[in-house]
């Protein structure tokens, strides 16, 4: 087979999609060495996001930037069509929600999940709009639809009007470099980021959805009524509609034990999980759930939110409470900083459950549906 997938992802710093897109290109090329797969993009591809790809192990893998006269207006309607063609695709894989409407190859599209139409006061008006357009008719061209849970593969069935054999849940995996590091590993990465000894970590874009305001209350609820002050460090890009966000981050006495990191590399990112009192991620809505999953990899205890997804991807391997309950996180930040025995007991099931989860495995299911349709 021919596979085509899009590239366009990997373009930019990676996030959720964009790790799916690259860990998913890789295992397929791993597993299927009689496969020729190539990721597509209009635009030049983040030499942070390829560079480490060993084309000498992996020969069946090509990153093509294919020319495009307009990059963003076009490329879906006709640059990928006429280059698909060109290609001779025996199918293309649209790893972000998007397949081309006009085609004359089979198509598969990850449907990642459905904040857009869920959610859409936690994303920007012209996303919205475009979702609302875009994805029923995405879902109705495309010949198969992937989603990283069952969860999602309801919402997908019940609000774009989808039979539900059309729809394969297919989950996704902690990166390989994700796994518990040592101290001497972890303390020149904390010190350097002037993280202190004892912190609790948060991870992801800073945006309405991932709701860090509901933490950041519990943890001033927390130093303000208890002895307890411990640092909350949050890891990630800075997104939209988060004014409200640091205006109270930067009020006292929180603003003296948050640290903002920014946007961190894996290895960064490993050493927090590894080193963290444990992970907090009280997100409104996720299709998957990749960072808490990475947290358990590392052996981080996580305290997540009761939603659908992450109760599937989760499991019994954290403490789930209500994304909203601001006194009930405070509570359980308290209990789970003062009991390590606990935490402990955490850490174990955390990496017993994050195990079950692989990369190759998605892969493998992923090429069953390829194959299902050629």
């Amino acid at each position: 087979m021919r596979i085509g997938l899009d590239g366009y992802p990997l373009s930019e710093p990676l996030t959720g999609v964009g790790h799916y897109t690259l860990e998913l290109a890789l295992a397929l090329a791993r597993n299927f060495p009689a496969d020729e797969f190539e990721l597509v993009s209009p635009q030049p591809f983040n030499p942070a996001n390829t560079d480490g790809i060993d084309h000498g192990s992996i020969s069946n893998l090509r990153l093509t930037q294919a020319k495009s006269s307009s990059l963003r207006g076009h490329w879906w309607s006709v640059g990928l069509p006429m280059y698909a063609r060109r290609a001779r695709f025996d199918l293309f894989h649209g790893t972000n929600f998007e397949v081309p409407l006009w085609k004359r190859r089979r198509t598969v599209v990850t449907v990642h999940d459905l904040s857009t139409l869920l959610h859409p006061e936690t994303h920007r008006r012209r996303a919205v709009r475009r979702a609302r357009v875009r994805l029923p008719l995405v879902a109705k061209v495309a010949d198969a639809i992937i989603t990283p849970t069952a969860a999602v593969k309801g919402e997908v069935c019940d609000r774009l009007k989808v039979k539900p054999e059309k729809v394969v849940a297919i989950h996704e995996a902690p990166r390989r470099g994700f796994r518990p590091m040592t101290s001497a590993d972890t303390i020149p990465v904390r010190k350097r980021l002037g993280i202190e000894d004892e912190f609790l970590l948060f991870v992801g874009t800073l945006e309405p959805r991932k709701n860090l305001l509901t933490l950041l209350k519990a943890c001033d609820e927390v130093i303000t009524r208890t002895s307890t002050l411990p640092q909350l460090v949050v890891a990630g890009g800075e997104g939209w509609l988060i004014q409200e966000t640091l205006s109270f981050l930067n009020s006292p006495p929180l603003r003296d034990r948050v640290r903002l990191t920014g946007y961190l590399n894996d290895q960064e990112l490993c050493a927090l999980y590894s080193s963290c009192r444990a992970f907090i991620y009280p997100s409104l809505y996720e299709g998957f759930g990749l960072p808490p999953l990475e947290a358990m990899a590392c052996g981080a205890p996580v305290i997540a939110s009761r939603v659908a997804a992450l109760q599937e991807t989760l499991g019994e391997a954290a403490i789930l409470i209500e994304p909203l309950d601001v006194q009930t996180l405070g509570r359980t930040i308290v209990e789970i900083l003062k009991d390590e025995k606990r935490r402990a007991t955490l850490r174990d099931a955390g990496i017993k459950h994050a195990a079950k989860f692989s990369w190759d495995e998605a892969a493998k299911l992923t090429h069953d549906v390829y194959e299902a349709l050629l």
